[in-house]
C-alpha cells in the first residue's frame, strides 16, 4: 500500500486507461478524486473505488473550463484536505470517420509497397481538425495542473503525471497533425513545470502511450477490416496493443516515493517508436 491516504486526482478516469489508472492507485491506498463528462460510468468507477475500501469522489468536469477545474479541486479540498497526486489524462483522441480514413492512409503508406507519394493529410486540414485539440489536450493539463500545484507547493510534495503520446515523440501519429502537436506541447509542458517545482518535492512525469487497448481503438479495430487490423499490428513490433492495466502500473510507480524520475518521458509502446 504504497499510496496508503495519499489523494489523486485523476481527469478522464470514466473508461480505458483513466478507468485502470484511477483503480491502481486505489488498490496501492489512495483515495481518488474521479473527473469525468460521463457521469455515469463515473459512478461505477466510483463504486469499484469504494469496494476496494477507499474512498472517492466523482464529479463532472470539463477539464476545458477552468471555472469547472477550480470548482472541482476546491471539491476536493473540501473532502479530503488537500492533493497529493495528479493524473492528467482527460484528452480528444481521433476518431471520428474522417480521422480513421487518415489513419488507414497513413497505416496503409507505412506497411505496404507503393510509389511515394504526399499523403495530402496537413493540406486538407480544416481549422477546425487543427484547433479541436487544444482546449482539452493542452489548456486542460495547464488548469489542472495550476490548482493541483496550489496545494503541492505548501505541502512542499507532490506527484503530477501528465498522459503524453507517441504521437508527441514521433511522426508515429501523422494521420493526425492537430492531435500530435497537442501532444508534443504536453511533453514540452511536463518538462518545464518539472524543472519549476523540482526544489518543492514535486515531482513531474509523463508517460507517451503508444497503442493502447482503450475504447476508442477497439471501436476501430471492431470497424476495420481485415487487411486494416494487418496493418495496425505490423507497426507494433509485439503484434498488439497495450493493455491499460500494463499503462497503469507505471502511472502507480510514478505516483509513489520510491524513484528518482524528475521530467522524464517515459514511452510503453510494444517497440512501436524506439
Amino acid at each position: 500500500m504504497q499510496l496508503l491516504d495519499k489523494v489523486a486526482v485523476v481527469t478522464g478516469a470514466a473508461q480505458g486507461l483513466g478507468r485502470s489508472i484511477a483503480l491502481a492507485l486505489a488498490q496501492e491506498g489512495a483515495d481518488v478524486v474521479l473527473c469525468d463528462l460521463q457521469e455515469d460510468k463515473l459512478a461505477e468507477v466510483s463504486a469499484e473505488i469504494e469496494a476496494l475500501g477507499r474512498k472517492s469522489l466523482a464529479l463532472r468536469c470539463d477539464v476545458s473550463s477552468k471555472e469547472q477545474v477550480v470548482e472541482t479541486f476546491a471539491r476536493a479540498a473540501e473532502q479530503f484536505g488537500t492533493v497529493h497526486i495528479l493524473v492528467n489524462n482527460a484528452a480528444r483522441v481521433p476518431n471520428s470517420p474522417d480521422d480513421e480514413a487518415r489513419r488507414n492512409k497513413h497505416y496503409a503508406y507505412v506497411t505496404t509497397p507503393m510509389e511515394r507519394q504526399s499523403l495530402g493529410i496537413t493540406s486538407s486540414l480544416t481549422d477546425d481538425d487543427w484547433l479541436k485539440w487544444w482546449d482539452v489536450n493542452v489548456h486542460g493539463v495547464f488548469y489542472c495542473t495550476r490548482e493541483a500545484l496550489k496545494f503541492m507547493e505548501p505541502q512542499g510534495y507532490g506527484r503530477i503525471i501528465n498522459i503524453a503520446s507517441v504521437a508527441g515523440t514521433s511522426a508515429a501519429s501523422t494521420h493526425s497533425p492537430g492531435y500530435s502537436a497537442s501532444k508534443a506541447a504536453v511533453v514540452s509542458l511536463t518538462k518545464t513545470v518539472a524543472l519549476d517545482v523540482a526544489g518543492a518535492g514535486i515531482y513531474v512525469n509523463a508517460i507517451a502511450c503508444g497503442g493502447v487497448l482503450t475504447p476508442p481503438f477497439q471501436a476501430y479495430i471492431d470497424n476495420a477490416t481485415e487487411e486494416q487490423r494487418r496493418s495496425l499490428y505490423q507497426i507494433m513490433p509485439v503484434g498488439r496493443l497495450g493493455k491499460p492495466e500494463e499503462y497503469a502500473s507505471l502511472a502507480v510507480y510514478l505516483a509513489g516515493d520510491n524513484h528518482y524520475l524528475v521530467g522524464q518521458i517515459i514511452s510503453p509502446n510494444g517497440g512501436a517508436v524506439i
